[in-house]
């Protein structure tokens, strides 16, 4: 979730730590329903019987979207400007054209980031939905964390406000027909300070429409209040100006909050700073504000249970009602066709409730993809194996020690001992260079240029089991470069109604071919496409590990901290097993050659006698040999700057 600008990365991640610290994992998100409702509460669905775990295929690569900027064409990006100015991407956007593109990336899961009805700055009375106040809406076009309808779909987003769920529908549907799942956002810690359901089930109320707001918390309240003070909005510094100073008739530095309830990201004060998460209010999770629990708690020897287990203990438990509503929520999408969730900033909500929820959610689909932001390393094995994650955000560990490397200013010996450090949660931990927290790898506070992604994106990518991300824009250099109003540049903003123009070279008008791209921007595309589709294919990913730096590093006085090699293989020890060399050169202006060291203790795993092997090229055309002598083997590498070669031990019949 970015917050405030991109002061993100420098302000919140601290704070939060030293929140979630004070509060004892407080700010929890609320979604139930309060005691009298609790036993009328919604049938739990059953399973869906054609359903079984185990049925995906390969490694996942997911492709994260987002929505409102895919489809647009428009290239005006006024700072500020408006739908009408600046335009706006549609789910119509995805078309099969469109798709096809996607999944040329390997694509087996699209993260459409931002369909949740989020509050916006556009008028849609005309279909019953409330004006947002842009007092408490950052950007024109609204965060897409500060959800206002959980059982809506963004109206931007459609050609017809009016049918707006039934063109994501359709949209879910298309992209079922090429082969690739649907990812949505659940933001269970927050939702918009105006949260209002037109769309919600009979028989569901609204966050807080049951709540006891004398009281600062009960534990079926959805949130927590500070009673007796009405909200104020935060005191804007001097760079800042609502809608960017021009007039509206709501922006009058008022928003009617009485009592006032607490910020998202935990601040108790009626007036949050300008750096809280002042558009949103935290749910309560029974969660009470001294950090003590108000529910059961999970015992630790779950961490080794199944999902099974986990939904066995929560039945005839009594959970707070917010519990109850998000999952409710989740249950209304995957009914609906949605295949799994990206849940926001996880971490600030109690491992009890994600066992609750996941097991749930599991019963119904057991292939659901759920992927959790978590930041604080100490708490991934607990997010995975009590919270039944199915993958965490690697974003602390292998993301920040691969940017450094990206910038030269880090080892690659940092990458082999973060892989050894999760090596027993490696599977669960998605790896990726970019996404809508993160810089653009080409923006000049990042890397300054797209090819130092891809040597990264070759380590990223092929290293572990683990899921691989790709952020759109990213496969063609988008560097972030608009300032686009609340959003500034190196980040595509997701706030505000912008154009990318990278990704609509690509789009070439809506021909989705890549036609109005550069000879640079089509060879990066190509080198994504390769890799992509390598890395949701090829069996030994999802086999054996070995890394050949410490050898080579120790033994090889051509090979530096600026190289990265290691092995990925398959254990059958058949004519068809893969046994592959990876090779990384992460030096932007020098060519290096070296004999890459395979030692013995690889070579015996891969049961290879003395003699020479053929090496195909599994990223270009390139072909060596892998000489072993006296079990040790060795292979001529010669890389370009910033280039990387995956070898594939090749068997005469």
């Amino acid at each position: 979730m970015t917050t405030q600008s991109n002061t993100r990365t420098n302000t919140i991640r601290p704070r939060l730590k030293l929140l979630l610290a004070a509060f004892a994992a407080l700010g929890l998100t609320s979604c139930g329903q309060p005691p009298a409702e609790q036993a009328t509460a919604k049938a739990e669905p059953e399973p869906k019987a054609e359903q079984t775990a185990g049925n995906r295929q390969g490694k996942p690569v997911v492709y994260q979207v987002f929505t409102r900027l895919f489809g647009n064409t428009n290239t005006t990006n006024k700072p500020w400007g408006t739908l009408e100015q600046n335009g706006v991407g549609k789910f119509n956007d995805f078309t099969d054209e469109a798709l096809a593109g996607i999944k040329q990336l390997g694509t087996s899961h699209i993260w459409y980031t931002g369909v949740p009805h989020h509050a916006v700055i556009n008028d849609y009375t005309a279909y019953g939905i409330s004006l947002d106040d842009p007092d408490v809406v950052k950007g024109r076009a609204g965060s897409p964390y500060a959800v206002k309808d959980y059982y809506s779909v963004n109206p931007d987003l459609a050609e017809d406000p009016a049918n707006r769920l039934a063109e994501f529908r359709a949209l879910v549907e298309r992209t079922h027909k090429h082969g690739m799942q649907v990812l949505i956002d659940i933001v269970p810690n927050h939702v918009a300070r105006d949260y209002q359901s037109l769309a919600k089930p009979d028989g569901v109320a609204d966050f807080g429409a049951n709540d006891n707001s004398t009281v600062e918390y009960a534990r079926n309240n959805n949130f927590y209040y500070v009673p007796g003070q009405s909200f104020q909005v935060p005191a804007w510094p001097d760079s800042y100006k609502v809608l960017g100073g021009e007039p509206h008739p709501l922006a009058d530095g008022k928003f009617a909050e009485n009592p006032a309830k607490w910020t998202g990201n935990g601040a108790r004060a009626a007036q949050p700073a300008f750096d809280d998460w002042y558009e949103t209010v935290k749910i309560n999770y029974g969660v009470r504000p001294d950090g003590s629990y108000d529910f059961d708690t999970l015992p630790s020897e779950y961490a080794e249970k199944d999902w099974q287990a986990h939904y066995q203990f929560w039945q005839g438990k009594d959970v707070p009602d917010s519990w109850l509503k998000f999952r409710d929520i989740t249950l209304y999408w995957l009914d609906f066709g949605v295949d799994g969730f990206r849940y926001d900033m996880a971490e600030m909500v109690p491992v009890e409730f994600w066992s609750y929820l996941n097991s749930h959610i599991k019963r119904v689909n057991p292939d659901a993809f759920l992927l959790a932001e978590v930041y604080q390393p100490d708490l991934y094995r607990d997010y995975i194996k009590l919270g039944l994650m199915d993958y965490l955000y690697d974003k602390v560990e292998f993301y920040d020690s691969l940017k450094l490397v990206m910038q030269g200013k880090g080892p690659t010996s940092a990458l082999v001992e973060t892989q050894q450090r999760m090596a027993d949660i490696e599977h669960h931990m998605l790896h990726f260079l970019e996404n809508h927290d993160e810089q653009r790898i080409a923006s000049p506070d990042f890397a300054g240029d797209a090819r130092k992604g891809m040597p990264a994106m070759v380590v990223s990518a092929l290293i572990s089991t683990s899921p691989t991300m790709l952020y759109f824009g990213q496969d063609v250099g988008e560097p972030g470069a608009e300032d686009a109003g609340f959003g500034k540049p190196t980040r595509t903003s997701i706030f505000d109604y912008v154009g990318v123009p990278h990704h609509q070279r690509w789009m070439n008008g809506g021909k989705f071919d890549g036609g109005a791209l550069s000879e640079d921007e089509a060879a990066l595309r190509n080198f994504y496409t390769r890799l992509m589709q390598f890395s949701a294919s090829a069996p030994a990913l999802m086999g054996g590990y070995f890394e050949l730096h410490s050898a080579n590093l120790a033994n090889n006085s051509a090979y530096s901290e600026q190289q990265l090699a290691f092995a990925r293989y398959t254990h059958s020890h058949q004519q068809d097993d893969q046994q592959l060399l990876v090779v990384s050169n992460f030096n932007a202006e020098q060519a290096v050659e070296f004999s890459l060291i395979v030692p013995a203790e690889l070579i015996s795993q891969w049961q290879l006698g003395d003699g020479n092997y053929s090496l195909a090229g599994q990223l270009t055309d390139s072909v060596a040999e892998l000489r072993v002598t006296n079990g040790v083997g060795q292979v001529n590498i010669a890389l370009p700057p910033l280039g990387s070669v995956v070898y594939r031990v090749q068997y005469q019949e």
